[in-house]
């Protein structure tokens, strides 16, 4: 064998031996890349480089090294914050695409009429992962009520800021559309009856004339007595009681204290809002539950009738 003849085999050899390599790692990179793992859908992703965020996840029990670094920047970088990966297991190639390619994760918050703050708050906490949720800034009865997707692990600043700039813009057209203005303290009347028909009427119909009675028992220097002024803040959802009457000494009792509460109670709808402006023409001083509806009445007498009619 010539000398030419053995370097074209050691040459032929030496190729072999190196597809056999590239052969054997593309093996190890489809095993490495397609076996499954487990992960939680929502994860946090934290700012920093790519090293930082590996090193991070690893440390939290996610599968995830050093070696994966190549991948992610072939997909491009982890978006920081709370992230949907929409799924718990998946190939490891899924999850490093996801890592990279995955929104925001988003909380649906319901906000409903009738609401207080208090429970708005308690309830942004536990699906937004946000301590001690509070907004300075925001009154009681001011937020608008709606469904709201917001990303998980939103900061409160910029949560309040959302809540209150929406809330107002809502305000500030239904007040334009009516008064041709935007004047919070004149407004901010009709927010406090607003919220006490929201919590008082059984349906939108009735709205109307609960607004009636409260205005003509203010006209008439009566004490609204209504229990729905009493559900404010954490007593949202408590049942009003004699013994609570009796013992609850805020501004609130309007058992106890003539005119408004010196806020509103609630969350309140558009419906309550329109009806605390436009109270019905009538002359109803009374109202008591029956079923689902309310029996209203203009004098004590036919009050305590329509009580014996219900019971009956």
């Amino acid at each position: 064998m010539d000398i030419k003849t053995a370097n074209e085999k050691y040459k032929i050899t030496k190729i072999i031996a190196l597809i056999e390599a590239l052969l054997l790692f593309i093996i190890f990179i489809l095993f490495y890349l397609t076996r499954e793992v487990n992960v939680k859908r929502i994860i946090y992703v934290p700012k920093g480089n790519t090293n930082y965020t590996i090193k991070y996840l690893h440390n939290r029990g996610y599968d995830i090294s050093y070696i994966d670094k190549i991948f992610i920047r072939m997909f491009g970088y982890p978006q920081a914050g709370w992230i949907d990966l929409k799924s718990t297991r998946m190939t490891k190639l899924d999850f490093l695409y996801r890592l990279t390619k995955s929104k925001a994760a988003l909380a649906k918050v319901m906000i409903i009429p009738g609401e207080t703050n208090y429970f708005i708050y308690k309830q942004i906490e536990k699906k937004l992962k946000i301590k001690n949720m509070y907004c300075p800034n925001i009154e009681e009865g001011f937020i608008k009520p709606d469904t709201y997707y917001l990303p998980i692990g939103m900061k409160r600043e910029d949560l309040c800021k959302l809540l209150y700039d929406v809330s107002l813009k809502w305000h500030k057209d239904i007040s334009k559309k009516i008064f041709g203005v935007w004047n919070y303290k004149r407004y901010e009347k009709y927010l406090i009856i607003a919220s006490i028909i929201q919590k008082e009427a059984a349906n939108t119909n009735e709205m109307k004339y609960v607004s009636a009675v409260i205005y003509n028992r203010l006209k008439k220097g009566m004490p609204l007595q209504m229990d729905g002024s009493l559900n404010y803040g954490k007593y949202s959802h408590t049942p009003i009681t004699a013994k609570r009457i009796k013992t609850d000494k805020s501004r609130y009792n309007t058992y106890k204290y003539k005119g408004l509460p010196p806020k509103p109670v609630c969350v309140v709808s558009k419906e309550a809002i329109i009806a605390a402006i436009f109270p019905a023409k009538v002359k109803y001083l009374y109202f008591y539950k029956c079923g689902n509806h309310h029996l209203f009445a203009t004098s004590y007498k036919a009050h305590v009738n329509n009580i014996r009619r219900c019971k009956k």
